[in-house]
């Protein structure tokens, strides 16, 4: 039961990283092209995928 549950939270928070990272795609573009700053959005997906792909196994 609390693996489905936890399974369903990551999968949701996963979904939602995905979906920040591509609505902040053209501000980190602008920050990197024009400040010099990388946003880590793509190290925050990585990271969310991981542990749902982890969870989903179990």
């Amino acid at each position: 039961m609390f693996d489905r549950i936890r399974t369903a939270a990551l999968f949701g928070l996963h979904q939602a990283t995905v979906a920040v990272g591509i609505s902040l795609f053209p501000m980190a573009v602008f920050a990197r092209q024009r400040l010099g700053i990388n946003v880590p959005v793509g190290r925050l997906v990585e990271t969310t995928t991981e542990a749902f792909e982890s969870a989903a196994e179990e």
